[in-house]
C-alpha cells in the first residue's frame, strides 16, 4: 500500500499542476482594460466586483460593490461640488479605442434632473461626455483616481479614501456643446 501511495502522489501533483494550468490566466482588472482602450481608470470609481468582456465586439459588463446587497442599489457622489454621478451596480456598453458607446448605468445630474451618458469619447488629452445631444469636456488629468462610492474623492473616514488635498487642482469649466 505505502508504495502504490507513493506511485499516486506524483500523479496526484502532474494532474493538480494540470488543472491549475488549464484554468483562467491572471486576468487583467477592470482599470487596466480601460487603460488598454486609452482610457484613465478614474472614469470607473472603486469597488469593480467582476466584468465581462467580448473582445470580438467590445461588448462589455461591469459589477461594482455598491455597498448594499440590493440589486437597485447604486453608487453615487459629488466631484468638487459642481457635478453628481451615479453608476448602476451594473454598467453595459461596448468599448473600442477612445470610446465608449452605449453606455447603460452612468448618469449625471444637470439641475434637476438625471440624465444618461451615453458615449464617452477621447480626443488627445480631452474626455466628451455625450448625454446623447448634449456633450460637455474635460481633462484627462481629472480621470487619473478613481472615485470611491458615497464620497467621491472627498473620503475622510480614516484612511479609507483618498485625502482631497492630494487631488489634482479642481475641474476647470468643460467647454459646452449644447445646454449641458
Amino acid at each position: 500500500m505505502p508504495r502504490l501511495l507513493l506511485f499516486l502522489l506524483p500523479l496526484l501533483a502532474v494532474a493538480a499542476a494540470a488543472a491549475a494550468a488549464a484554468g483562467e490566466p491572471n486576468k487583467p482588472t477592470a482599470y487596466e482594460i480601460l487603460e488598454s482602450y486609452d482610457f484613465p481608470v478614474g472614469i470607473l470609481p472603486k469597488g469593480v466586483t467582476s466584468y465581462t468582456l467580448d473582445e470580438s465586439t467590445g461588448d462589455f459588463t461591469v459589477k461594482l460593490d455598491t455597498g448594499s446587497s440590493s440589486s437597485s442599489a447604486t453608487c453615487d457622489f459629488a466631484i468638487q461640488g459642481s457635478y453628481s454621478l451615479r453608476y448602476d451596480a451594473t454598467i453595459t456598453g461596448r468599448i473600442s479605442a477612445d470610446r465608449l458607446t452605449a453606455l447603460r448605468g452612468v448618469s449625471v445630474k444637470v439641475l434637476f434632473f438625471w440624465l444618461s451618458i451615453v458615449e464617452v469619447t477621447r480626443r488627445g488629452d480631452q474626455l466628451e461626455f455625450s448625454v446623447g445631444i448634449l456633450s460637455a469636456d474635460f481633462g484627462v488629468e481629472n480621470f487619473l483616481e478613481s472615485p470611491q462610492c458615497g464620497c467621491g474623492f472627498d473620503c475622510d473616514n480614516g484612511g479609507g479614501g483618498i485625502s482631497s488635498s492630494l487631488l489634482p487642482p479642481p475641474l476647470v469649466e468643460p467647454s459646452l456643446r449644447g445646454a449641458f
